[in-house]
């Protein structure tokens, strides 16, 4: 008698065991599918967002690429929430087992994309920016994209190359415009809201300090995106610990089921 209480405590504290993991499974997996659909909201909104970060990631092919990463990655986040919150609440092995393979490889691709991120970190310096705008920006061909890019991110964000005004010196915008010591795109504009019109652009041109924007791009674009880039590292942190959490409990869960 006293063995079978035993073995039914046994069996019965098992099946509360077993139950908690399914449990905690789900809520884990629910956080990474809010996860993924946060993911997916940031590439869709960077792709279609009107304001100058479409302007900024198209100007670099590493960012550019990154945009579609994100999204990927978001959409698999999106599926992988769903199957690994209804393999916990259906206990069905076969999707836990799917889960827990795909969510290793996300893991490890997330991570293979950290470790590129910081080997090709220096395509993101000023130095490398710098040199680009030297040597493609053309001051006025639209129909070039390097060079529309970067005017629709100087007129977005009130700002002048990439450091300073300097940086179009010995420049191929010097080159193809000798008269000109900075772009049309770096001269100061009405204060107020919507003034598109030049406070003057014959002195701009001529560079005159007072009618030209003389912050560089790099400082004003990171001071206006700051606060989203640390977001973004803390959740990419927060999302790498939740995956690692979900393939312990999905093989926990999956040796359990009977």
């Amino acid at each position: 008698m006293g063995l079978g209480e035993a073995s039914a405590r046994g069996t019965a504290m098992d099946r509360d065991c077993l139950s908690c993991i399914k449990y905690l499974m789900f809520v884990f997996n629910f956080l990474i599918f809010l996860g993924g659909s946060f993911l997916l909201g940031v590439g869709v909104w960077v792709l279609v967002d009107p304001t100058g970060f479409r302007e900024i990631v198209a100007a670099n092919p590493l960012l550019f690429t990154g945009v579609y990463i994100i999204l990927v990655m978001g959409g698999m986040l999106f599926l992988l929430g769903f199957l690994g919150c209804c393999g916990a609440i259906r206990e069905n092995k076969c999707l836990l087992m799917f889960f827990f393979m795909l969510i290793l490889v996300i893991f490890l691709a997330e991570l293979a994309a950290a470790i590129l991120a910081f080997i090709f970190r220096e395509h993101l310096t000023r130095e490398y920016f710098t040199k680009e705008l030297k040597r493609h920006y053309q001051g006025y061909n639209n129909t070039d994209v390097f060079t529309g890019t970067w005017n629709a991110i100087m007129n977005t964000f009130d700002c002048c190359g990439v450091n300073s005004p300097e940086d179009f010196e010995e420049s191929l915008f010097r080159l193809i415009n000798p008269n000109e010591m900075v772009p049309a795109a770096c001269c100061r504009r009405g204060s107020h809201p919507g003034d598109s019109a030049y406070i003057s652009q014959k002195e701009c041109l001529m560079g005159n300090m007072l009618f030209r924007n003389n912050k560089g791009c790099y400082s004003a674009v990171v001071d206006y995106f700051e606060l989203y880039i640390y977001v973004a590292g803390a959740l990419a942190i927060v999302v790498l610990t939740i995956e690692l959490f979900a393939m312990v409990f999905a093989m926990c869960l999956f040796r359990g089921i009977q």
